[in-house]
């Protein structure tokens, strides 16, 4: 499993924290230790956090990559302090958490949109329907539909060769939500990854490929795959970006993405609430955010995530449940009340 370790020291978490955190989790050197885990599409974010906090707090942080699934599992389990996720938390995960006593609080940390990429020499797909990308990716069209011009007539009858998140990735739960209509509904004759660089590397490395990924993967490999707009209801194509993203346009593929924390350790370690009190502070998380290629909250939605936080509400605004196009009001709103 992939792991980064940040080390550090400064102000905001000095006073939360101190140099040893014996009611927290402690690293190998006695100093208090952040424990992230998670979601592939939410790692950047993490990680970029993580290592501007080190500059501010004396406390390390670690950031795995699970994928969501495995994330809530660790979560559920009280094994680390706030979990990564780019999908709301499912039914079956809400009641592990149960069975083991641990209450969470759910807060957006940023909005993406998914990004369907193919190889830079594909020259023919200029623009692609929801219904197209179904009939692509059904489970239907499992070792039927293996040629483009199966896909739309005026296309060439090459090969297509797919690439996409693992079934454990909150990436898979999302587009097949939004794309086959059901939650895990996916063909599963292509390259499954919980690793969005496999498939920047599998789609870049084959003509006739195509594949699905998060906005931020996009942005850091610019020329070597290209992301395909998609058709809107209105006829215009629009394709994944920040500015599309923020407004909606870019349907039905943007989403937001989630921190979960573990009510007790927040309570507990004060070295979590000092990392969460940084990750939505403004100033920080805005410039981050956009940095590694995700789209900032709005900024009333900070104060609006640390009050929900400082209040400590649990439980999911989703109840178990899948839901696209959810607005970011709706999810403010949760965190107001």
């Amino acid at each position: 499993m992939k792991k980064l370790v940040l080390c550090g020291v400064a102000a905001l978490a000095l006073a939360a924290c101190g140099q040893s955190a014996p009611s927290g989790k402690s690293g190998a050197n006695g100093n208090a230790v952040v424990l992230i885990d998670g979601s592939s599409t939410v790692y950047p974010i993490s990680e970029a956090l993580g290592e501007e906090f080190q500059k501010a707090s004396g406390t390390r942080v670690t950031v795995g990559l699970s994928g969501t699934g495995g994330g809530f599992k660790k979560l559920c389990r009280g094994e680390t302090d706030i979990s990564g996720a780019s999908r709301p938390i499912k039914a079956e995960e809400i009641e592990l958490c149960k069975q083991n006593g641990v209450e969470y609080i759910e807060l957006p940390v940023a909005l993406d949109a998914l990004a369907v990429v193919v190889n830079p020499e594909n020259t023919f797909v200029d623009c692609l329907t929801p219904a197209e990308l179904k009939t692509i990716w059904a489970p239907e069209a499992q070792g039927k539909i293996v040629t483009w011009n199966q896909v739309r007539a005026s296309f060439p009858a090459e090969p297509i060769k797919l690439f996409g998140a693992g079934t454990d990735s909150g990436t898979f739960d999302y587009f097949t939500t939004a794309i086959n209509g059901k939650e895990g509904a996916s063909r599963g004759d292509y390259t499954a990854t919980e690793d969005d660089n496999v498939t920047v590397t599998g789609v870049g490395g084959d003509k006739g490929s195509l594949g699905f990924l998060g906005l931020a993967y996009l942005t850091e490999n610019v020329g070597k795959v290209r992301a395909v707009p998609i058709r809107q209801p209105g006829g215009s194509c629009v394709g994944p970006a920040v500015a599309t993203a923020r407004d909606a346009s870019y349907q039905p593929l943007s989403r937001p993405l989630f921190y979960y924390v573990n009510k007790k350790y927040a309570d507990e370690r004060a070295h979590v609430r000092a990392f969460i009190l940084f990750a939505f502070s403004p100033a920080e998380s805005e410039k981050l955010v956009t940095e590694v290629g995700y789209v900032p909250l709005p900024t009333k939605a900070y104060s609006l995530a640390i009050g929900k936080f400082e209040a400590r509400k649990t439980g999911s605004y989703f109840g178990g449940g899948s839901k696209i196009g959810v607005t970011m009001e709706e999810l403010l709103s949760d965190a107001a009340e």
